[in-house]
């Protein structure tokens, strides 16, 4: 590297709570049923954000459109295996690219969508391109607590990213869902994904990446998530789309 690129890291490396992400959900603890596959789509599009790349190589997050398809399968009424394959981004200037497979594995309460509280954990392992992350592998552990009253859920999952550099180098991304259901079929929802950063030094406040999003869910034979999202920091995206789409496959 440079020296011109090594200092450019140095002053940019801070800002990777901006970078762009193939999944933007909050997990509720619920699973494919023992024996069937399901299908899920991820799209999310940052329809206004920083010109400028997260790190030295990567992409543009404005106007880049990134998604996966999650492939998953229930293994019992307590544990999903999921794959994500192939995870893919469309940006200005660089066209569509891979940007790498993701492996996870999740573990939850039985049957959690019939309880007032609920929890699990989930574990993703990543090999990444380098124009979607610095580091070439990484991994996620993703602790899920939830809670209903009534028509009202909350649900938490206190996000730890980890690039293999040491338990003070793990990243603090939480995400939270605050969602209100109008019927079995239909919610609305506030949710908010945040990057404090490392967790041995949160970054400034400035740095931190914060957005918060309404979102509005249909449960059916496919299941349907959108959202808009809107940057809370200097650090955020100013605004982010998603769509999830979900269905079994047998």
């Amino acid at each position: 590297m440079s020296g011109c690129a090594a200092v450019t890291a140095a002053v940019l490396w801070p800002l990777l709570a901006a970078a762009q992400t193939d999944e933007i959900q909050v997990y509720d603890a619920s699973i494919a049923p023992k024996g069937v596959f399901n299908l899920t789509l991820h799209d999310n599009y940052i329809a206004a954000g920083s010109r400028t790349p997260a790190f030295p190589g990567g992409l543009v997050p404005r106007h880049t459109l990134s998604g996966v398809p999650e492939w998953a399968y229930g293994v019992t009424d307590w544990f999903e295996a999921g794959l994500y394959l192939p995870l893919y981004s469309i940006s200005p200037g660089r066209g569509a690219v891979l940007n790498g497979f993701k492996l996870r594995a999740l573990f939850v309460t039985p049957d959690a969508g019939e309880k007032d509280f609920f929890y699990g954990v989930n574990f993703e392992f990543s090999y990444n391109a380098q124009h979607w992350d610095p580091d070439r592998y990484t991994s996620e552990i993703r602790p899920i607590g939830g809670w209903r009253f009534g028509k009202v859920d909350l649900i938490f999952n206190p996000i730890l990213d980890n690039s293999w550099k040491g338990f003070s180098a793990l990243d603090f991304a939480p995400a939270t869902r605050l969602a209100y259901n109008l019927s079995p079929q239909w919610a609305a929802a506030a949710e908010e994904y945040d990057d404090f950063g490392p967790i041995r030094r949160f970054l400034p406040g400035h740095q931190q990446s914060h957005q918060l999003f309404a979102v509005v869910d249909y449960s059916g034979p496919v299941s349907v998530e959108g959202g808009i999202g809107f940057g809370l920091t200097p650090a955020s995206d100013d605004l982010t789309l998603k769509l999830i789409l979900s269905r079994d496959l047998n």
